[in-house]
Formats: structure tokens, C-alpha cells, sequence
């Protein structure tokens, strides 16, 4: 049996697979809460595909990558077939995407959404796991206990629907952060978890192995990841939030106020000007003058 190392560069590569767990969990909630205040089904599918993209290809997938760069068995070099690397990304965003519109599209029984959306996005995020270890060519053959198998896909999909029903319900900007911390912890824990199932028994240490090595895809990886992040960033600050269209209404009513001298109702009746008023100020005697906001 050959020996594995998990932690073959101490703990920064942890560190950094979790920051980008984080990260990507931090993104796909803010994106998700954007999904809730957008105004047509075209807003509402785009936020959707940023927050699949988000959590599926940065917190799940790309925490995966980073992670197997700690990766490493004894007597034998490690590549990795491009075509089922690139597949189990695609695998991940797929399956968060699907997850993601059961919970959040619709307003009836959503306990029961969230729980088919979590089972859904948690199984495609261990056929994600389970694909990418499909990919690595060593000189050995590859084994899995099944009890911990087991374990890693009933986290993925507790994991999964830990994140769906945050990405239903949150809105506040700390509680998004902790809930990102606290599902960094859930899917390095699922991955770790599955990478103990497995075993290795080695077989011919000199024979020649085809495929990339993780140095090899860490360039063209990376700089999709991070400019997959800055573009994430970039149109969540681009897209006015529903703040923003308050203010911007607020103010239209307001030019709108100035320009004709009268103030809308809300309530459906004609639009009939407001009554100055004049009075006497408590600091210095000066005089002040107000409309009446009490019909707005």
C-alpha cells in the first residue's frame, strides 16, 4: 500500500482552498440576494447562472483544484486527464445551477424545494469529487473505503442544502459572511473527508504516464479563477440594487415634485398640490416653510 500525503506543502494550500471556498460562498449569496429583489425572469436567470458560477465553479470546484495541490503519493508522479478535469467543473456549476432554481424559483412548499434542490446539488457535487478522482493517472490502483464514501456524499448534501436554504433566506451583509465561513468549513470538510476514503496500491513505478501536471494547469486555472472573480464582483457592483432603485424613484419623485409643484399620491386618487405651510423656528426666530408629506 502505497503512502499518501494529503498536506504535501503544510497548511497553505488549506488556507488558500478554504479562503476560496469562502469566497465563492461570500459571491453566491450576494448574488442569490440579487436574485430575490431582481424584477423580470431575464434578471433573475442572469443572477442565477453568476451564483451557480460563484459557488459550483469557485467555492466547490476550484477549493477542490487548490486542494489536490497538497496531493501527493509515495513513488509515483501524478497527472491528470484535461477532458475529466474540465468535466467535473462543469459537473459542479451544472449541479449547483439545477439546486439553486429549485429553491429559489417558485413560493410554495419551500422547505420541500430546498431539501430536492440540496439533494440534487449535493450528489453533483460528489460526482464532481468523485470525477476529479477519476482524472488522476499515478502508477497504482486507486481504491475507496466505502464507509467514508458514504460519509463525504451525506455531507455534500447536507452541505448543499445548509447552502440552499442560506441562499433563500439571508440579506444581511454579516450574517452572509459567517454563513460563508461556515460553508468554506462544509466543503473543505466533504472533500478531506473523501480524499480519506481512499487508498492507493502501487504498480510499476517507472512506467510512463499520460496527462497534465498540476503545475501545468495551476496557470491557465488560476487566471480563470481569479478573472472568474473579478468579473463576479464586477456585476454585482454595476448592477443597481434595490436600495438604489429606491433612492433613484424617491429622487424622480421628487424633480417631478419641483417641476410641476405638486407632489404624487401613492394612493390612487388625482394628484393635487400640496399646501405650504409657514411657521416660526425655535433656533433664532427664522421662519421655515414644509409640504405636507403626510399623504405620501
Amino acid at each position: 500500500m502505497a503512502q499518501i500525503h494529503h498536506f504535501d506543502h503544510g497548511w497553505i494550500i488549506p488556507a488558500i482552498s478554504y479562503t476560496l471556498s469562502v469566497l465563492g460562498s461570500l459571491l453566491g449569496l450576494t448574488l442569490a440576494v440579487r436574485f430575490r429583489s431582481a424584477r423580470s425572469n431575464n434578471e433573475r436567470v442572469w443572477w442565477l447562472v453568476l451564483a451557480a458560477l460563484a459557488i459550483g465553479g469557485t467555492a466547490i470546484w476550484s477549493m477542490h483544484f487548490v486542494a489536490m495541490m497538497g496531493f501527493s503519493v509515495v513513488g509515483t508522479p501524478i497527472r491528470y486527464d484535461v477532458t475529466l478535469t474540465a468535466a467535473s467543473a462543469i459537473i459542479a456549476i451544472v449541479a449547483v445551477g439545477v439546486g439553486l432554481a429549485i429553491a429559489l424559483f417558485g413560493k410554495r412548499a419551500q422547505n420541500a424545494r430546498i431539501l430536492t434542490g440540496g439533494v440534487i446539488a449535493g450528489l453533483g457535487v460528489a460526482a464532481m469529487h468523485y470525477t476529479g478522482m477519476a482524472a488522476m493517472r499515478l502508477n497504482g490502483d486507486i481504491s475507496y473505503a466505502s464507509t467514508e464514501v458514504g460519509l463525504s456524499i451525506g455531507i455534500a448534501v447536507v452541505a448543499a442544502s445548509v447552502a440552499l436554504f442560506l441562499a433563500v433566506t439571508v440579506r444581511k451583509p454579516l450574517i452572509i459572511f459567517v454563513s460563508a465561513l461556515v460553508m468554506g468549513v462544509a466543503v473543505n470538510g466533504m472533500h478531506f473527508t473523501g480524499m480519506s476514503a481512499m487508498s492507493v496500491m502501487e504498480h510499476d513505478p517507472q512506467a510512463a504516464l499520460e496527462g497534465s501536471t498540476a503545475t501545468g494547469l495551476i496557470v491557465p486555472i488560476g487566471l480563470a479563477v481569479i478573472f472568474g472573480i473579478i468579473g463576479l464582483a464586477y456585476a454585482l457592483a454595476a448592477a443597481p440594487t434595490e436600495e438604489d432603485r429606491a433612492a433613484a424613484a424617491y429622487l424622480a419623485s421628487r424633480r417631478e415634485a419641483g417641476t410641476t409643484g405638486v407632489i404624487p399620491r401613492q394612493t390612487g386618487s388625482a394628484v393635487t398640490p400640496a399646501e405650504p405651510q409657514r411657521g416660526s423656528s425655535a433656533l433664532g426666530g427664522g421662519s421655515w416653510t414644509y409640504r405636507d408629506r403626510s399623504s405620501r
